[in-house]
């Protein structure tokens, strides 16, 4: 076939019409398929945000409970305009709680609280509901679910929505067992007033310790200065009975300090048990204090309604009691006599020390007096600690200490020991 110009231009026309054909056709097409891609585009990224969002929940939601298993808490709403209760969850894990049935109606729940915080709970509430606060957290007392003893619980709430007038429409709060919180405040409150005790106990001891020390001592060197300006012997042998007594008051004080001392510093001490005849430490006590007796004109009697028995416990304790109740008996006493007996009761066996003295005053006459630096006198020479040695020394050995007393007839102190330590014999 011959190719001629006309042949060339002819096919050329041809296929510039073809190409213009397919532009006018492919540019809609290709238009559309830009629209479906961009619309795919979006609608993944859709799709991406979502489930980014629905992750994003779910990680919250886990984290949400974790918190609330972890404070044992429990999460709940209250609608307001039917004042009904629902629970969302609650991870408290106690046998004794109260656990309410779906749909409880608020004035349910304020009647398992406590009568002495159901009044600061409605307070608090009502304050709630007509827009004076926002929100507000209380620790109340709940009843308990075996009708025991009543739980601790501490709640916050606060407002969720509100309708369109600003008025509460939905609440929600949080509650939480406290037992062990309270405990621990309470631990800290006795603490702190043991802290103040013993403080205050320090200062009364330094008060009372620096005027019973002064006093005999100041007998004793005032004594011994005029001693040897003394113009006779019986003179000479007053002053020295002077230094005695004095001397003796000393030692008393200080001996009373070392058994307290060694009360608390060992709490309670070492107790050693062994079989002893009660009569020979009341005979040994009877040696000690005879001199004592005959200048006050006082008699020491041994009780005849009975035999002493024979014990089975720490004998310095028992001999340091009597000797505390001796010693005061002898203060108070000023004619008649002092006695000594054994009386068995239910459960016990009692050893008292009986005198005729002055006695206590009602007012006085209670467990107190065995309190530190407590003095039924306070013009009679004593640290105020030998009855409160006497209630520490009998506690560790299980038994008691206890006063009877008539004023102006006498007084009976006793102490009192279990069965188990006591074994009578014939004197």
């Amino acid at each position: 076939m011959t190719v001629t110009p006309m042949t060339v231009l002819l096919a050329i026309e041809s296929w510039f019409q073809l190409d213009i054909l397919a532009w006018i056709i492919g540019i809609p097409v290709l238009m559309a398929l830009i629209v479906v891609l961009y619309h795919q585009y979006r609608h993944s990224r859709q799709l991406k945000g979502e489930l980014d969002q629905l992750a994003s929940v779910k990680t919250l939601s886990v984290e949400n409970e974790l918190v609330l298993k972890t404070m044992r808490l429990c999460v709940w709403r209250v609608n307001v305009k039917t004042r009904v209760v629902s629970f969302d969850s609650d991870y408290r894990d106690y046998s004794d709680l109260l656990y309410f049935p779906p749909d409880t109606k608020v004035e349910d729940v304020f009647s398992h609280v406590l009568p002495e915080y159901r009044e600061a709970f409605k307070k608090a509430w009502d304050n709630l509901l007509s827009g004076a606060i926002d929100q507000f957290h209380i620790q109340y007392q709940m009843e308990s679910s075996h009708s025991t003893k009543p739980y601790w619980s501490e709640s916050y709430v606060t407002v969720e929505t509100r309708d369109l007038n600003g008025h509460p429409e939905t609440l929600v709060g949080t509650s939480m067992r406290i037992d062990q919180q309270k405990e621990i405040e309470s631990s800290m409150k006795e603490a702190l007033f043991h802290a103040e005790e013993s403080d205050r106990l320090k200062s009364a001891f330094l008060t009372n310790i620096s005027h019973e020390i002064r006093t005999p001592l100041n007998a004793i060197v005032g004594f011994s200065e005029v001693l040897g300006m003394a113009e006779s012997e019986d003179e000479r042998q007053h002053l020295l009975s002077l230094i005695q007594k004095n001397n003796t008051q000393l030692l008393t004080l200080f001996d009373d300090i070392v058994n307290m001392s060694k009360l608390e510093a060992r709490g309670g001490g070492n107790i050693t048990l062994k079989t002893f005849e009660l009569k020979e430490v009341v005979d040994e006590l009877f040696d000690k204090y005879d001199s004592t007796a005959k200048e006050v004109h006082v008699r020491l009697t041994v009780d005849d309604a009975g035999p002493l028995p024979t014990l089975l416990t720490d004998r310095d304790r028992i001999r340091e009691i009597l000797n505390q109740y001796l010693s005061n008996a002898l203060k108070f006493t000023s004619e008649g006599q002092v006695t000594v007996g054994c009386s068995e009761l239910e459960d016990t066996v009692r050893i008292w020390v009986r005198d005729t003295g002055r006695g206590i005053p009602a007012d006085k006459c209670n467990d107190q007096l065995f309190d530190r630096f407590i003095k039924v006198d306070e013009f009679v020479h004593g640290s105020g600690l030998g009855l409160s040695i006497c209630r520490s020394m009998a506690s560790s050995l299980g038994g008691s200490v206890g006063v009877e007393s008539e004023l102006g007839k006498g007084s009976t102190f006793w102490v009192e020991l279990k069965k188990e330590s006591v074994v009578y014999a014939s004197r």
